[in-house]
């Protein structure tokens, strides 16, 4: 005989939650053992771990204090260059109106101070070649091939002395295979730090376009304002700049050079940390020092590049006032207390599930612990790949996760027990307790979805933790729902101790009241002798159907009940004849 399709359809979901979980195990053990940048334990942040704290303090070209708009766009700088090293859980705030304080988990590496304590000056360069993010090249043989490093040999030095930032003799035979080589992906790769008066090759942010830049001909203290907003002419959005009088006359002569050039020779960069914002092409002789930069711009991105331009290009330098390893603020015995009360949680869950479902219990302990595994080799992964550090308040949603998950099992349980006190089989009340408990389920879960992304983007630094833990556990509580308790329950309902309704399987139909043959139609009571203890089971299970009554329910059994003169009802005397 075929095996029934519930059967099929529970063992194809439980291996599937096992390749799952081998790919899991698989990636986290390639980060570990094959790239040695991951670990089988996660990550911890700020506050449980400690790590590094640097004080910058700002420094303005006439020595007076920065403005409040200064500093929070310094800080927007710093947290995206700290982002960009892979760093997680990172603080960066301001303090007594002057300096910037970044705390980073963990010991900070050389890259990533240098990347921290650089100043955030603009520079603009002109573009001298622009192109594809391309690496590789189609060989003799048809395949894609590597361009190769450059050879040292090659020639580094300009044969004729460059006229201005334009000239293409800046470009060398090692500048040229520099750049064909020259992968945007690599993180190794730092253009902030390149000589200003040496050509850059760098790339956009995104990475889709990679550059050979000329010297730096204006930095960003050039640039005494930036705005954005909608030309009367075409109706679209703009970025509109304002240069002091030296920068005037140096971009004045800068535009007769480009304009009119081929492309991309008429291209002026402008580079922040090493990364070229924008390259728009000049147009236009522009001696009045206001240019406006056009292109496809929402109202968004024109906002951005504009804040980016103006307080990018600001006269900030950054000295350090301090570079210290401090101590976690809550430190290991917040982290133990925490786990302490988990497992507390976890016990109590237990107890309780077993006291009232029985055998059924350990299906939510098993569906738990698949749980746990999935959610430490998934975070693990995390802050390997991303960067993310579990704080206390990640380890406070990992906990309240818990009662969240066994809500989940205990929907899914009342609803067997509905089906089975209706007096359908036990396959038939797993299968269609499924069907009604999922609806109620993915309902509860979506709300739980939404309110930790709402709170991940709205809430302080300190919270996106607590949100994050418990929107990522909440999706592989639903996985483990689909992939692991249901098709388990499928399973044990065809076996002998479930499927029979042992009494300490929790899926006994008479001690839940499954006693009725119909719609208001009860059976007769048993008559009051010597009880065996299968009478007394009845009487118990007599009185749990009977509290379970609507009030119809009631006013049709007692129309149904035989009187004490032993005469049949009204209702029972068809059968009578």
């Amino acid at each position: 005989m075929a095996t029934p399709t519930p059967v099929r359809h529970a063992w194809r979901a439980l291996t599937g939650l096992l390749i799952i979980t081998a790919v899991l195990f698989g990636i986290n053990a390639l980060g570990v053992y094959v790239f040695k940048a991951s670990s089988w334990t996660p990550e911890l942040a700020l506050d449980l771990q400690g790590g590094t704290q640097i004080i910058l303090e700002a420094q303005t070209a006439d020595g007076t204090a920065p403005t409040e708009d200064q500093l929070n766009q310094a800080v927007t700088i710093i947290r995206q260059r700290v982002d960009a090293s892979g760093v997680g859980e990172a603080d960066v705030t301001t303090e007594g109106g002057k300096n910037i304080v970044v705390q980073i988990p963990g010991q900070a590496d050389e890259q990533t101070r240098q990347r921290i304590e650089a100043s955030a000056q603009l520079q603009l360069r002109a573009v001298l070649v622009a192109g594809q993010p391309a690496t590789t090249f189609v060989g003799e043989d048809g395949k894609e091939t590597p361009y190769p490093s450059p050879d040292p040999s090659l020639e580094a030095t300009p044969t004729t002395s460059p006229t201005n930032g334009s000239d293409l003799a800046w470009i060398t035979p090692a500048l040229q295979a520099e750049y064909l080589a020259y992968d945007c992906a690599n993180p190794d790769n730092d253009p902030a730090n390149a000589p200003k008066d040496e050509p850059l090759i760098t790339c956009d942010p995104d990475g889709t376009v990679k550059y050979i830049l000329g010297p730096v001909e204006l930095d960003g203290s050039s640039i005494s304002d930036a705005t954005f907003g909608l030309q009367q002419t075409n109706g679209q959005w703009a970025v509109n700049l304002k240069f002091d009088d030296a920068g005037t006359k140096t971009f004045g002569e800068i535009s007769q050079r480009l304009y009119g050039a081929n492309p991309p020779l008429n291209q002026f960069a402008f580079v922040l940390d090493g990364y070229v914002l924008s390259a728009p092409s000049m147009n236009a002789v522009i001696l009045g020092g206001d240019p406006s930069i056009t292109g496809s711009f929402t109202q968004d991105s024109a906002k951005v590049l504009a804040d980016q331009l103006k307080y990018g290009a600001l006269p900030l330098s950054f000295e350090v006032v301090s570079s210290d390893t401090i101590s976690a603020t809550l430190g290991s015995q917040q982290l133990m207390i925490g786990l302490i009360a988990g497992l507390i949680g976890l016990a109590l869950v237990a107890i309780y599930v077993l006291i009232v479902y029985r055998a059924l219990g350990l299906v939510i302990i098993a569906s738990l612990a698949v749980m746990g595994v999935l959610t430490y080799i998934t975070i693990s992964i995390l802050a390997w790949r991303l960067g993310f550090r579990l704080s206390l308040a990640g380890v406070a949603g990992l906990i309240v996760s818990i009662g969240f998950t066994a809500d989940s099992f205990i929907v899914y349980f009342e609803r067997i027990r509905d089906e089975l006190r209706d007096g359908k089989s036990i396959t038939g009340a797993v299968e269609d307790g499924w069907g009604r408990a999922k609806r109620t389920i993915y309902i509860s879960k979506s709300i739980n979805i939404l309110a930790a992304v709402v709170l991940y983007i709205l809430a302080d630094a300190t919270v996106k933790g607590f949100a994050f833990t418990l929107g990522l556990t909440t999706v592989i509580d639903v996985m483990i729902f689909i992939l692991f308790t249901h098709p388990v329950m499928q399973l044990l309902a065809r076996t002998k101790f479930f499927g029979s309704g042992h009494p300490l399987s929790g899926m006994d139909p008479a001690a839940l009241g499954a006693v009725y043959r119909g719609r208001a139609r009860f059976r007769a009571p048993v008559a009051q002798s010597t009880k065996t203890q299968a009478d007394r089971r009845a009487s118990r299970s007599r009185g749990e159907a009977e509290r379970r009554q609507t009030i119809a329910e009631r006013k049709q059994a007692e129309l149904t009940k035989v009187p004490d003169t032993g005469k049949p009802s009204k209702t029972d005397k068809g059968a009578e004849l």
